[in-house]
């Protein structure tokens, strides 16, 4: 989520619709993120801010991009790069309101030295779009379903962004038999919603109050993604790797009176996650908005090629 971009969204991938201000646009991405800037209508059409099989890769496995069928429903997955003997594919996790082609690029470096793919969640993308409501065990599905074709019994890294992380980091401890690493990369805090209402509060007015009340509306579910996400607390992944990078431009201070608040309520969350695992580390990308990736790609690349490789030795 880049407050410079009212295009990009919010905070995460669920924070705000237009309210016409850089911060305003980033936290709509991202639930903080999403719901800042540029999360109403046509900002929401747009939005940027949150039945498993036997593990079996394809036998004639994925190169470049195409849809698969899981759980009756197409979905869009892209991989590239070779397998590497006793190393993990990585799976990339698109922010809210973005899809897979907006990690392209950083797919298209980390391939150069492992196996990765990438997808579009139902709702996003080129996927289909979900038959109703969502919750995160739906989403989960899915991701199993994508991981069963393009990894099968091969161990996994997943590197995800913004709304892409909190999935991540929340699918991590249920598949502590598949999933050997996480990158989290300014991924959506675990608890947004309660930030989001301590940070803002009821009496606030004008943008602060619109941004407010779009990414409340936006975790309960009124996103592309129809997924609903509730805030929960961080459990064990067991002691696998984990990178938290965060960003380390404040630009949700941008947002008048309440930016500063947003902005360490942010910082905290990605604290949070590091009760994931006790191989978590944080690190902060200083020169970054909130897409890591795009703004600091070497950041990225670097904390990816760190965790595959520790998940390679384990």
């Amino acid at each position: 989520m880049r407050i410079a971009s009212a295009a990009a969204g919010s905070l995460e991938d669920l924070m705000l619709a237009k309210i016409r201000t850089p911060v305003a646009a980033v936290l709509c991405c991202v639930g903080l993120g999403a719901g800042v800037a540029g999360c109403d209508g046509d900002a929401m059409e747009n939005w940027d801010p949150f039945a498993a099989s036997t593990p079996s890769a394809s036998s004639a496995p994925i190169s470049g991009t195409e849809k698969i069928t899981v759980a009756g429903r197409s979905v869009n997955v892209s991989c590239s790069g070779e397998p590497v003997q006793g190393g993990p594919v990585v799976v990339l996790m698109h922010g809210g309101g973005d899809g897979l082609d907006k990690m392209a690029s950083l797919q298209k470096t980390l391939s150069g030295k492992h196996r990765v793919c990438s997808y579009d969640r139902l709702g996003a993308g080129k996927s289909d779009q979900p038959d109703g409501p969502q919750d995160l065990a739906a989403s989960g599905r899915i991701l199993t379903g994508v991981l069963d074709h393009v990894a099968g019994k091969a161990p996994v890294v997943l590197a995800g962004h913004s709304l892409g992380g909190l999935i991540a980091a929340r699918y991590a401890p249920d598949h502590q038999d598949r999933v050997k690493g996480l990158v989290l990369l300014d991924a959506t805090p675990p608890t947004m919603m309660n930030d989001i209402e301590q940070a803002i509060p009821k009496s606030a007015e004008g943008p602060a109050a619109e941004l407010r009340a779009q990414n409340l509306a936006i975790f309960q579910g009124q996103n592309p993604e129809q997924l609903v996400i509730p805030d929960g607390p961080v459990r064990s992944a067991g002691d696998i790797p984990v990178e938290v990078v965060r960003h380390g431009k404040p630009y949700l201070e941008a947002l008048p009176e309440y930016g500063p608040r947003l902005e360490r309520a942010w910082a905290a969350g990605q604290r949070k996650w590091l009760a994931l695992s006790g191989r978590s580390k944080l690190s902060t990308a200083a020169g970054s908005e909130h897409y890591i990736y795009v703004d600091e790609p070497g950041v990225a690349v670097e904390a990816v090629d760190r965790v595959a490789g520790q998940a390679r030795d384990r």
